[in-house]
């Protein structure tokens, strides 16, 4: 008879401390099915493809910058982290809006053959206007040197983000950061 409680007792507790854990899962499903994570991505190769233009836009679930190539280009290493200049290595924080910052490296110039720059920003420019944005809070230009250019993408906390790359519009190329409002639904 003991040993009949004591299972009844145990399966009953068993049951609670399971669907228990159901509720959780369900408590902490991710925003929008999102997925993405926070760690540092990166990918690509080094081109020689200028960057002509930056934009941002928003969605439901994300906030968006674009970065425009004239030509093929898909290097990037994205973390959070303090953002230096390009060839200066003077720190960005103290100038972009955020409680979190984004380092963005593209691997290719924002200048052409003739090194006459291709976007119209000098380093520590705000290269969007973020204003209404759920997550996005500034996008700072950081110079470009030897091949690489950088930005620092202020957040408003750190965020799962992405980054991918998009073929056109025509011979174009574009790499995509997106980064969520939040974390869970």
């Amino acid at each position: 008879m003991r040993l009949r409680r004591a299972l009844v007792a145990l399966t009953v507790l068993l049951g609670g401390l399971l669907a228990g854990a159901g509720g959780a899962a369900a408590a902490t499903a991710p925003y929008c099915g999102i997925t993405w994570g926070s760690t540092a991505k990166s990918g690509g190769a080094l081109s020689s493809a200028p960057l002509v233009e930056v934009r941002a836009g928003q969605h439901d679930c994300w906030d968006r910058v674009v970065f425009e190539f004239a030509g093929p280009a898909n290097g990037f290493s994205v973390a959070y982290g303090e953002t230096y200049t390009e060839g200066q290595g003077l720190a960005l924080s103290p100038y972009t809006a955020g409680g979190a910052l984004l380092r963005v490296s593209l691997r290719a110039p924002a200048y052409d053959a003739s090194r006459v720059a291709t976007v119209p920003y000098r380093t520590g420019d705000h290269a969007v206007n973020a204003l209404g944005y759920r997550t996005l809070r500034d996008v700072v230009f950081g110079g470009s040197f030897e091949g690489y250019t950088t930005f620092a993408v202020g957040v408003r906390a750190q965020l799962p983000y992405r980054v991918f790359v998009l073929a056109g519009p025509g011979t174009h190329s574009r790499i995509v950061l997106d980064v969520a409002h939040k974390w869970q639904a």
